[in-house]
């Protein structure tokens, strides 16, 4: 073989193998980031793998503030509440200032880890108006809310909006 075709071939196979090992480099530090969306039933009935149940995987909780569920501990920034689908509920701690817009009967979005039988929440995220809730959340709540039968202002009759 031709030594300046010869040191072709050994430059393209050095940028093959560099790019192979940047990608699988980006692989994992994406990987490492990612945290899924679960609902509340989807890790108490185990769906959502065992390393999130255990706390091992930190993944967002998506769901409802359950109505008459926070309570606010005196002197403290730490806040106690459930997230609900529809079919379970499932408590969170968080310590720390939460959104302006966070209430009860408003969707949530809280990302952390389990601990025990609570989610302890890192960060929570609240909707920002009226009409919007992520397109994760909403997809799984519009499941809940066909299961259970509950209106929504969307399907209600046009005379009552």
């Amino acid at each position: 073989m031709n030594p300046i075709r010869k040191r072709r071939l050994w430059m393209i196979l050095a940028l093959v193998v560099a790019a192979a090992i940047a990608a699988a480099l980006v692989a994992l530090a994406l990987q490492r980031n990612v945290a899924y969306l679960y609902t509340p039933t989807e890790v108490l009935d185990g769906t959502a793998g065992g390393s999130v149940a255990s706390g091992e995987a930190k993944f967002r909780l998506g769901g409802m503030v359950a109505e008459h569920s926070l309570k606010r501990a005196d002197g403290s920034l730490q806040v106690h509440f459930s997230v609900t689908d529809g079919d379970a509920q499932m408590p969170v701690a968080y310590t720390g200032i939460l959104p302006d817009l966070f209430r009860e009967n408003q969707a949530v979005i809280a990302t952390g880890r389990m601990q025990g039988d609570t989610f302890v929440a890192e960060q929570v995220l609240a909707k920002h108006d009226e009409t919007y809730v992520p397109k994760e959340v909403a997809d799984k709540m519009g499941l809940a809310h066909q299961k259970h039968g509950v209106q929504t202002p969307a399907d209600a009759p046009a005379e009552t909006r």
